[in-house]
Formats: structure tokens, sequence, C-alpha cells
């Protein structure tokens, strides 16, 4: 990646969001090479990219944080099931490295914690090259919900609101918008208040999401994780705020003029949903399905649709990486019209060579439940036969 800037005369490096985004050591050798980083200082990253550590920080913050227990090593497993019995089951096995839906493990019985435990720790080492783990919590009927940051470096910061983004499979998100739907006003103001607070104790620099548990029931809300770089889906609040927030990541970053400084500057307009286009098998359990893009005729960017995408007619989807082929997102002035675009995109979508869930994502966008508004991480697999028929 350095060769690479050298050769082309580049001065800064964006990492994306992936890869490399959340990799300090890359971080602190790209300003050793004289290049701008464009994102959060190394210690941030090394601060909220340990979630057990996360926890203690944004605990200090003031921020509520889930029952978890202390962190166990490769092969440790003293004490385990004093802190699954305090933990209480069930429970996640979370990778402390971890981020993205990988390393985690729900634990519904106490016979099961010790296999699970070293399980994780396996794929941990393999996926992060840590393989520590810890317990947390589970919630039964749990929304995933995460605020949009931008701190300046100086202390102080802004939120671009929530997204909500329960719709997921395999711990990892498919369908996200914004504003979340049914959350209350005052859940709302709580948890984007918090997130800003923990950007000021950071002195954080850059865009960033901090990520909480919702219970679906009492809504009791949880601090979960920070993301250090920009998010898969912030489309969505680009679309709801107006905001450019990668090209505001390169002005941070170049020493330029922001558009918004202060939080005011900061209005939502509408209701914005993302859907990711997979190339995969919802109905083999999600796996990839690889191949060549034989035919690939995404929908027309019109008034209130954007399409993103890294990938071409007659490209190879590989089981090298993530198998996103795109994202659409779906901007109204209320969410019935943002659901209707949104339906239409996928409708307009073709693909040919690889199997996707375009039609899975329609089934659970015109699902009755999700038009309602009643969402949960818990939400395909309560509705699994309606949405694989």
């Amino acid at each position: 990646m350095l060769e690479a800037a050298r050769a082309t005369g580049a001065d800064a490096v964006h990492p994306g969001y992936g890869f490399l985004a959340e990799n300090d050591d890359f971080a602190r050798a790209v300003a050793a090479a004289g290049l701008t980083w464009v994102g959060p200082t190394p210690e941030s990253i090394v601060d909220m990219g340990d979630k057990e550590r996360a926890r203690l920080l944004a605990k200090g913050a003031g921020l509520p944080v889930l029952p978890g227990s202390a962190r166990f090593g490769p092969g440790d497993l003293a004490g385990l099931d004093a802190a699954g019995a305090e933990v209480g089951f069930p429970l996640l096995v979370k990778a402390a490295a971890g981020g993205g839906g990988i390393g985690m493990r729900r634990v519904d019985r106490p016979d099961d914690l010790a296999a699970a435990v070293q399980a994780t720790q396996g794929m941990a080492q393999r996926a992060f090259g840590d393989g520590t783990v810890y317990l947390e919590r589970y919630i039964a009927r749990a929304r995933h919900v995460e605020v949009q940051v931008f701190g300046f470096g100086d202390g102080t910061a802004i939120h671009a609101h929530e997204r909500d983004c329960s719709i997921q499979r395999r711990f990892q998100k498919i369908v996200e918008e914004s504003p979340a739907p049914g959350l209350p006003a005052a859940v709302r103001d709580a948890m984007c208040a918090s997130a800003v607070a923990l950007c000021h104790q950071e002195r954080y620099r850059g865009a960033g999401t901090v990520e909480y548990v919702v219970d679906a029931e009492t809504f009791d809300w949880y601090f979960l994780e920070m993301n250090t770089r920009i998010q898969v889906e912030h489309p969505v609040t680009e679309m709801n705020t107006g905001l450019d927030l990668v090209g505001m990541q390169l002005q941070l970053a170049g020493g330029r003029p922001l558009p918004v400084r202060t939080q005011d500057a900061v209005a939502p307009r509408g209701h914005a949903i993302e859907c990711r286009l997979y190339a995969e098998r919802p109905a083999k359990g999600f796996l990839p399905s690889t191949g060549t893009l034989a035919r690939l005729a995404l929908p027309l960017e019109a008034e209130g649709v954007r399409v993103d995408t890294g990938v071409r007619e007659g490209d190879a989807v590989t089981h090298h990486y993530d198998p996103m082929i795109a994202k659409l997102i779906a901007h109204g002035a209320d969410r019935g019209q943002a659901i209707e675009r949104m339906l239409a995109a996928l409708a307009a979508t073709r693909i040919e060579g690889v199997e996707t869930n375009r039609a899975f994502l329609e089934k659970v966008v015109g699902h009755p439940e999700f038009l309602a508004g009643r969402v949960s991480t818990g939400f395909v697999e309560q509705h699994r036969a309606a949405l694989l028929a």
C-alpha cells in the first residue's frame, strides 16, 4: 500500500471500511512514511479495537454497558464457569479484537460454554491474530442501533443521528435505516448524547460509529462497541442529512474548512433505507455464491435512489472476499415513500451468473412486520419460512 502511494504520488491514504481501516500499525506506518492518515489516531483505534477496553472507557464516559466478564486468552478457561454464571444465560462469547459479527457465538447452556469459548478463541486467532474472548449478556429480543459521530480531534464532536441495523443474518447487517422506527425520542436523544460524550473523552478525530444494543421490549439500551472508521452503511446517513461524510474525512485530514461544526447544523430530513445486495444463497444458510457476473443490471440512480457498487458485468465473485455486490439506498419524505422506492429499485435489479439475496430482500422490506417498524435482530430467524418461501 505504501509503495503504491509513493508510486502514484499520493500524499494521503484513506483506508475505506475494511481490511486495514482499523489497523493501528498501518495507521502508524502511513504517518511514518510522511503521508496523511485519513482516520482517527492510532491510540483511538487501539482503545476501541479492544472490545473489553472499549467497554471500560465507555463506562467511564457514563454510558450504560451490558454485564460482561473479564477476558480469557487462548487456552485459558480458569474461572470460566463462574464467569458464565455471573453473566447469566443465554450469553454471547465475543472476540475481544472482533467486529462485523465475526468471532461471536451464542451459548444457551452452561454445559456448552467451554466448547464455544475454545472454538471462538480459535476463530478469533485466525481472523484477528488475537484469540482473546470475553462473555457478554445476551438480550433475547434486541435491536441494533448505532449513532454516526464525527469528531474534530480537539475534544469536540457532533453526531449525525442514528441508524437502525437490526435486520441481520449471521450477526451481520443486511438492511439499515434512519431514523430508527419506533424508537422513543428520549432514548434517541440520550444515545446520541452519550455517543458524543465518548468522542469528547477520546478526543476522537474523524468519522466513527458508536453502536448500541436496545431491548426491544423495555427500550433499555447499552453500549456495544465503537467502530473507528466509516461504515458500510454511511450512505443512509448521507441521504438523510445531506452530509458527505467521506468528503468531511478528507477535508479534516487536509486541514480544510468543514461544512458543519455545530450540532444544530445537522438536521435529518425524511427517511432512508439501505439494502446490501449479496452474492449468496439465503436458502442454504446464506452461504456465498461464487461465479462470474454474466449480467449485472442495477437500477438507474433517480430521485431518492442511490447505488454504490465496486463490481462490473463480467467480474468474478470469489470466495476470497466479502460477497457484497452493491448497496441500494432509497430516500423518501417519510418511511413509506423510502420503502416504495427501495422495492422499486430491487425489482429493477437483474443479476445472472451467481445466486443473490435480491428476492429475499424484497420479502424482508415488504414483510408486514417490517412495514410496521417491528424489527429486531431475530427478525430473519423469526420469519424465516415466509422470507425463504
